[in-house]
């Protein structure tokens, strides 16, 4: 069976919007405003201003995942770089997710437990992917 590079970016694509989903509850399982709550004024928006940044981010990668699939899977230059940022992007995610946050104080349910290993399936399958995309390895082809 020949795996097709747009489907898995495809797929891709829209596990972005499952962690945009997640970001989305995260808040409420942490307790982030609580914990913000005794910032200071500027420390408290810059966090939500990054916060913010980041669901941006995650909705761009989705949607030029979704709708550039067949792009990015033809391996242009330019949807090789831009494979090989997501990438590095999502590698980098998956190692501090795996090394620097500590989520055992909040997976205090099955559901979260579960949902934190989805999560962490979906941080291990994106750098794959786009590493696939970015390489071009002939036996996908």
């Amino acid at each position: 069976m020949k795996l097709n590079l747009t489907v898995l970016l495809q797929i891709a694509g829209v596990l972005h919007l499952g962690l945009m989903c997640a970001g989305l509850l995260m808040p409420q399982v942490v307790g982030m405003r609580r914990h913000l709550a005794a910032l200071p004024p500027f420390i408290r928006q810059l966090f939500w201003v990054y916060y913010s940044f980041i669901a941006l981010c995650l909705v761009s990668f989705s949607i030029i995942t979704i709708a550039f699939a067949g792009t990015l899977a033809a391996g242009g230059t330019l949807a090789r770089a831009l494979c090989v940022f997501f990438a590095l992007f999502w590698t980098l995610r998956l190692i501090a997710g795996t090394f620097v946050f500590d989520m055992r104080p909040y997976l205090t349910n099955s559901y979260r437990r579960v949902g934190y290993q989805a999560i962490n399936i979906v941080f291990a399958y994106l750098p794959v992917v786009y590493l696939l995309a970015a390489a071009q390895p002939d036996w996908l082809k």
